[in-house]
């Protein structure tokens, strides 16, 4: 028995590191764009929102059109609630662990450490792991994920936010409406012609190389050695790729939680730092040089401890 879980475990984690070595190389094609000015700022911000607003939904939309089945929609609920679980569980650690800090710093690390990078590098690791069937739960974890990072994730940057703010995020967020669409598409069995679902498929299948080539332009543009000498670094990496990712687990080992919903909510757990925490801190005046360290890092260091992390997962 323990040879099987040790097999599956192995299995899981040479798929995880073939992914995100695949991964890596066109983060590396990224940094070459922009080491050479292919891409500028405005490109970036361009290339980002093309993919949050446009490609994404796009992907999750696609994720819902197959066929209706009680037992994934029932695992659906299942992955809503491991979500708010394991996203709550790293909240309360970050706000803990930070309490004694300085505002300025307390705010970038609580974004950077509660929200992983699920969209960029959790949705491609996902469906090369899972498939499609991977995507949908994914798309569960992603609507918690949005309401809580554009309603408590502001909340971290300007300490308090206006109802109509909050509500009008909510419902303007890309992701959350696909979700919508998605479920009705879902639930009402509602029949797509290939001539509408192919299309569908292709955007969505985007989401991969521009999501790892804004990373691998935005690691260019940093400059890898001023990144690594920003002070709580170390700090703010540990919170984030080993503690609550292992907390997380902990808590659905003692459970005895396990499964491919499961699965799908730790490995979003686990990833990196949320790229969009530089904008957040742009926008709102805190230290961008911090911010994009945690993520840049945090990006890096995830090509060895996912693997590792998914290793443990398969031995659950």
């Amino acid at each position: 028995m323990y040879e099987k879980e040790d097999k599956r475990a192995m299995d899981l984690a040479l798929i995880t590191a073939k992914q995100v070595f695949e991964l890596f190389i066109l983060i590396l094609c990224g940094v070459v764009i922009g080491k050479i000015k292919m891409v500028n700022e405005e490109g970036k911000g361009m290339l980002s929102n093309l993919l949050i607003y446009f490609v994404v939904p796009f992907m999750i939309i696609n994720s819902y059109m197959s066929g209706y089945n009680a037992e994934i929609l029932k695992n659906m609920g299942r992955m809503l609630f491991y979500s708010i679980l394991t996203i709550c569980i790293g909240m309360a650690l970050s706000i803990g662990i930070t309490f004694l800090m300085k505002k300025e710093v307390r705010g970038i690390i609580r974004f950077a450490t509660t929200f992983s990078n699920a969209a960029y590098m959790g949705f491609p690791l996902i469906r090369a792991l899972f498939g499609e069937e991977g995507i949908l739960y994914a798309s569960s974890y992603v609507t918690v994920f949005n309401i809580l990072l554009w309603s408590v994730g502001y909340v971290f940057f300007a300490d308090k936010m206006p109802i109509k703010k909050l509500l009008k995020n909510l419902i303007t967020c890309p992701p959350i409406i696909a979700v919508v669409v998605g479920l009705i598409i879902y639930l009402f069995k509602i029949p797509v012609t290939n001539i509408i679902a192919d299309p569908i498929s292709s955007v969505g299948a985007m989401t991969t190389p521009i999501s790892m080539i804004v990373t691998g332009v935005a690691m260019g543009e940093a400059g890898i050695v001023r990144l690594i000498k920003q002070k709580h670094l170390l700090y703010g990496l540990f919170i984030r790729l080993i503690l609550i990712p292992m907390v997380s687990l902990l808590v659905f080992y003692i459970f005895n939680i396990s499964g491919i919903v499961a699965t799908v909510t730790l490995v979003l757990e686990a990833c990196p730092c949320a790229a969009i925490t530089t904008m957040f801190a742009i926008q709102y005046g805190h230290d961008q040089k911090y911010a994009a360290a945690l993520v840049v890092i945090s990006t890096i260091c995830s090509i060895v401890t996912l693997p590792l992390y998914v290793y443990l997962i398969g031995m659950i």
